[in-house]
């Protein structure tokens, strides 16, 4: 103890460096399952610039003090970072600092999240305080340290510490994958090179104009798909459901391969799966997330407005400021009144601000509905329908048209049902396992789903709804979950990426001939598409939609980021997956879910890609304040 007192007496700087790096090796080894020396000099560099101001700032004696908070603060963002790594898969930038405010509603699912290995960041910080408390008690004179040493040398080290982050920064900007880029700079580099990216990108459009952006689509769009983007004539099916009422629903954590899943014999979804099967449904099964930071809400958005997240922050905090085009507002124009459900707080993810943006005439959030404890969100899906069924129906019998949205929050992770709501009974082997608990709880979601459509049939409204049926992201979590042991237990293909991605879609048009389709679509093509059924022109509106109606789609790239690399894409054949550019990624066939060795023929769709969410952004940064 004594002898490690003496080094922290003697030079707290170097020995707070060497504290933080160890934690930044681990940091590396948690989430990249690599520590990889060479790249830690780019940590060496982004640490020696915090810990040299640090030094210049403080004095000696409050050195032990200062270092030591350093090392705190570090080790918690390290930590943060971590967590969030291990739940999303993906390395948080500051931005996302903006949303720590919502963790308190999703306690459960971080708890769940963390590894008790994780908690190593923190292992020093005891010993760390104990010794700068010992510290503090001696005299300056008597004690103090000598740090990193003189000031002009504190300074020099600081300007080649910086240069040398500069550097490194400026070599892997370019790079549009986020992990890559991460790895290649570290946590603290990375951030830097965001808020450069970020900025660069506002300062090119800072003179642009909405149409001008929308021009360059059609173009963009026009010049990628040929024929068939420019094809004249009115679309197959437009105003199929024109003047009826619409129904949107939002499933949480809802992934595709739930629906037609068996699991002892029961039906996991036996209500979707006879809502297929009717006449009037068209289901595509080959749909993906495309969703952001802001997770549920993203989807909220995706599916409004067509607009692809910029994947920098939630669009709720930082879109809502807008007066978006999207189908609440747009249906205003055409007599529609628009409500939405959720029984959480409806300041989650700044829904009270989102909500107004998208042109919704009335929320209703936790306060409007009985808590029956379901989960640390709050009320049930069956409490969430009965309320939103009374205001549906009073809607209905004064003949107000309605456009009406829930989203469902009781297969959200960690997928724990109460056992009065259970409606069906899982394996042994499943027990106690998330797979298992994710099955109960989206045998429920479709429980609860099931009863509202009866209590439509039963009011006479069935007939005279549109009804609109998504999955908002993936539920299970690749660490604890594996891919082997989903295939095992239920006897399916499955992949961590295109399996945990694809989410159902479903549109059901009373008196219309539906079908199932495997094209493959994404969040943004579900407004143009619900847009056509009901007969609204999109353009004439003033709306620039970046998705495509899957009706009449015959050809379809889309893109995905955050929780895929952006330059990521599914096209009518695999998902791509680039590394630093198109030639050093992988492709996989959606399909057999297997690699793809020569995908060269794609690079079109890879441009394109990049293009097409390059231009979304600036749509959404350019659309007029509300």
């Amino acid at each position: 103890m004594n002898a490690i007192l003496n080094i922290y007496r003697r030079s707290p700087f170097w020995a707070t460096f060497v504290l933080i790096m160890l934690k930044m090796a681990l940091f590396r080894q948690f989430n990249f399952g690599t520590v990889q020396i060479d790249r830690l000099l780019a940590d060496a560099a982004a640490v020696l610039v915090i810990l040299c101001i640090a030094e210049l700032l403080t004095t000696s004696r409050w050195k032990p003090l200062v270092f030591g908070a350093v090392n705190g603060l570090l080790a918690f963002v390290l930590f943060a970072c971590t967590v969030y790594f291990s739940f999303f898969g993906s390395i948080p930038t500051y931005t996302a600092l903006s949303g720590l405010d919502q963790v308190g509603q999703v306690g459960e699912s971080v708890k769940s999240a963390i590894n008790p290995k994780f908690y190593l960041l923190f292992l020093d910080l005891v010993v760390l305080i104990a010794l700068s408390l010992i510290v503090m008690r001696g005299k300056a004179s008597k004690h103090g340290s000598s740090g990193a040493g003189k000031p002009l040398y504190v300074g020099i080290a600081l300007v080649v510490a910086l240069g040398a982050s500069v550097l490194y920064i400026r070599s892997d900007l370019h790079i549009s994958n986020e992990l890559v880029q991460a790895q290649r700079l570290g946590v603290l580099n990375y951030q830097v090179a965001t808020a450069i990216n970020e900025r660069k990108e506002n300062q090119a459009i800072k003179d642009g104009d909405p149409q001008k952006t929308a021009e360059a689509l059609a173009e963009l769009v026009g010049g990628h798909f040929g024929g068939e983007a420019t094809e004249a004539g009115t679309p197959k099916l437009f105003g199929a459901a024109k003047g009826k009422n619409v129904i949107v629903i939002q499933l949480e954590s809802f992934q595709d391969m739930m629906v037609g899943l068996t699991v002892n014999g029961q039906e996991v979804t036996p209500v979707l799966n006879d809502l297929i099967s009717d006449d009037g449904s068209f289901y595509f099964t080959n749909v993906f997330q495309q969703i952001g930071q802001g997770n549920t809400s993203d989807a909220e958005w995706n599916v409004n407005t067509g607009i692809y997240p910029t994947g920098t922050e939630a669009m709720s905090k930082g879109y809502s400021d807008r007066a978006v085009p999207a189908l609440p507002r747009l249906l205003a124009s055409e007599g529609y009144v628009s409500n939405t459900f959720h029984v959480n707080d409806v300041t989650f993810w700044d829904r009270n601000q989102m909500y107004p943006a998208l042109g919704f005439t009335k929320y209703y959030d936790k306060p409007d509905f009985k808590n029956d404890q379901f989960n640390a969100l709050g009320a049930s899906d069956e409490e969430m329908y009965r309320v939103g069924f009374d205001v549906l129906k009073q809607h209905y019998e004064e003949g107000q048209p309605f456009y009406a949205q829930f989203i469902t929050t009781s297969s959200h992770h960690p997928f724990w049902v109460p056992e009065k709501f259970k409606h069906i009974e899982i394996p042994a082997s499943l027990e106690k396992k998330q797979l298992g608990y994710y099955i109960e709880a989206t045998n429920y979601t479709d429980y609860a789903l099931g009863l509202l459509i009866e209590n439509l049939k039963q009011s006479g409204m069935w007939d005279d709804t549109m009804l609109v049926i998504y999955g908002d992201h993936f539920g299970l979590q690749a660490k604890e979950t594996p891919v082997e042991f989903v295939e095992e237990e239920l006897g399916i293909q499955y992949d961590d990426r295109i399996g945990r991605f694809n989410v159902p879609f479903l549109v059901h048009v009373p008196g219309v001939q539906g079908e199932t389709s495997a094209q493959v679509g994404g969040q943004v093509d579900i407004m143009p598409t619900i847009a056509n059924l009901l007969g609204l022109d999109l353009k004439e509106k003033g709306a620039t939609v970046f998705g495509k109606d899957l009706i009449n789609t015959t050809r379809n790239v889309i893109g995905m980021r955050y929780y895929l690399p952006t330059g990521s894409f599914f096209n009518d054949d695999i998902l791509f997956v680039p590394g630093e550019g198109f030639d050093d990624g992988k492709a996989y066939d959606i399909e057999t879910m297997e690699p793809v060795a020569d995908f060269s023929q794609y690079r079109q769709d890879y441009d394109y890609i990049l293009s097409l969410m390059k231009l979304s952004d600036e749509y959404v940064k350019l659309l007029p304040k509300r």
